[in-house]
């Protein structure tokens, strides 16, 4: 039986899986959300990890600032990155201008912070074991 931050591990990867397989089909606003979806869960994995109670909130920022220690410091701003695909990607007209969402490199780049989200916070789980 899987604990609580195994579950959130695993959804975090089943996002990522779903982010790739966009991208293969050149859906990029869900590549993007999918990729923000992987992180936002892997940060849960880690909130609870350490004995806390995952918020209901969205806003990656929100989440790596109840981190402490913070394993993913130095990848702050890129996790942060993120934040900005969460709306915009789901709803249509949430961002002024926004007629060309998200592009290819957009959805690579959001995949690329996003596994790296989920590997640190699996290594840094497995180290704190």
């Amino acid at each position: 039986m899987r604990t609580e931050p195994e579950n959130w591990l695993m959804f975090a990867r089943e996002d990522l899986q779903m982010a790739n397989l966009a991208i293969q089909n050149q859906i990029y606003n869900q590549a993007c959300f999918h990729a923000q979806q992987c992180a936002e869960k892997a940060l849960k994995a880690l909130i609870s990890h350490s004995g806390n109670t995952p918020p209901k909130i969205h806003r990656l920022v929100d989440l790596v600032n109840l981190l402490n220690p913070n394993p993913l410091d130095t990848i702050n701003l890129d996790v942060q990155l993120l934040d900005r695909f969460y709306l915009s990607t789901r709803y249509p007209g949430t961002v002024p201008n926004s007629e060309d969402l998200a592009a290819f490199e957009d959805a690579q780049e959001c995949i690329r912070i996003a596994t790296q989200v989920l590997e640190t916070v699996s290594k840094y789980m497995i180290q704190q074991n």
